[in-house]
């Protein structure tokens, strides 16, 4: 068995999910190398968002399992994992302001019930900082933009000071200034040595934003280093006709 510090940060091994009977993701066997930007590519319907969730184990697969660090998926290792799910997928009409929506990223550590300490205040105050939302602590998230929604959603998810961050679609309507800011802290967590996995769907900007790649149509069509994997023979494989529409630059 591996050592922990030769571990894949996540290894998914011959998972399938299926909805009412149908196969929405098949026999995925997935390897995400430690300390990597990984995206996860692949047209609608693909099972990008099944994937990130039954990693999560938000879903339970028909067949399969997830490691995490070389450890079975339980309580105690996801912990070490932290989320940021689709912008739409939250009532943002909810009364509450920023700051606490960040907090709320905060009480795997220090539980429901206790009240933040200043280390927890601290945390907060250095997440919001990172992604430039200092200034709007206390705004409510009702009058907040959608770029500015999503770094709250990343401020949040970087409190829980995780080892493997799992995000769907973090640059989906967003401003050019914000994609900017989310790009600069998945470059920091990485030199902290942290993975990154994210849904991503823009084939023009996915070598200069990433390192890994896994390419998916319900079946895992290919997977590895940016360089090696991102061709125009897997594209086609993965996309179809469709990949003729890209510039490739």
């Amino acid at each position: 068995m591996a050592s922990p510090r030769t571990a894949p940060a996540l290894k998914v091994h011959d998972l399938t999910v299926a909805y009412r009977d149908q196969p929405v993701l098949w026999d995925i066997d997935l390897t995400v190398p430690q300390g990597v930007l990984m995206a996860i590519m692949g047209p609608n319907g693909a099972g990008k968002t099944t994937l990130i969730k039954s990693m999560l184990g938000l879903l339970k697969p028909a067949a399969g399992s997830i490691r995490i660090f070389g450890q079975p998926a339980d309580r105690t290792t996801m912990r070490r994992i932290a989320y940021v799910p689709q912008r739409t997928s939250v009532d943002w009409d909810f009364p509450t302001d920023v700051a606490d929506v960040v907090m709320m990223g905060r009480y795997g550590e220090m539980g429901w019930l206790r009240r933040p300490a200043l280390r927890d205040r601290q945390a907060v105050a250095e997440a919001l900082a990172k992604v430039g939302m200092d200034s709007l602590a206390h705004r409510q998230i009702s009058e907040l933009s959608g770029g500015q929604q999503q770094r709250v959603f990343l401020a949040r998810a970087l409190v829980q000071e995780a080892e493997v961050y799992l995000m769907d679609e973090p640059f989906q309507g967003v401003d050019a200034t914000t994609e900017t800011a989310i790009v600069e802290v998945l470059r920091a967590l990485r030199r902290q040595g942290r993975t990154v996995v994210a849904v991503h769907h823009d084939l023009n900007t996915v070598q200069k934003y990433f390192d890994w790649i896994a390419l998916l149509n319900v079946h895992l069509m290919a997977e590895g280093g940016m360089e090696e994997t991102f061709t125009e023979a897997n594209l086609r494989r993965t996309f179809g006709s469709a990949v003729v529409q890209w510039s490739g630059s």
